[in-house]
């Protein structure tokens, strides 16, 4: 019998056990290539089309931001649509001090927009 983890943990072993093509491709099905490449810090969003087919491997900055931002979108979608999920990587969020989400995850600050995903979810 396998077990169901919560939310955060289904999350969390869905971004380790993906391969990066699946990730890219999933991120740029749902968030579009020009938002995953500007997460990633790429300046050609051709890129990710390339890492979603396999073709081209990311650097290992940009391997972390896709990571983070399959991880923070799983355990979104674990209550909401992706149109809201696509809204909050864009919008002005207010535990990141008015940052949007996908500005911190390209900086690197994974852990903070991982925290403010969380903290979305426990409505505060």
């Amino acid at each position: 019998m396998t077990r169901v983890g919560t939310p955060v943990e289904e999350a969390h072993r869905k971004s380790v056990g993906a391969t990066i093509a699946v990730i890219a491709a999933f991120l740029q099905g749902k968030l579009g290539q020009r938002l995953v490449a500007y997460m990633t810090d790429v300046t050609d969003p051709k890129l990710v089309g390339r890492w979603a087919r396999g073709e081209h491997v990311p650097r290992a900055d940009s391997e972390g931001a896709l990571r983070a931002a399959y991880q923070v979108f799983k355990l979104l979608e674990s209550r909401e649509n992706e149109h809201v999920i696509r809204a909050w990587f864009i919008g002005m969020n207010p535990q990141l001090d008015g940052e949007a989400p996908a500005s911190v995850i390209r900086e690197g600050r994974l852990r903070e927009a991982w925290t403010a995903a969380r903290a979305y979810l426990a409505g505060g």
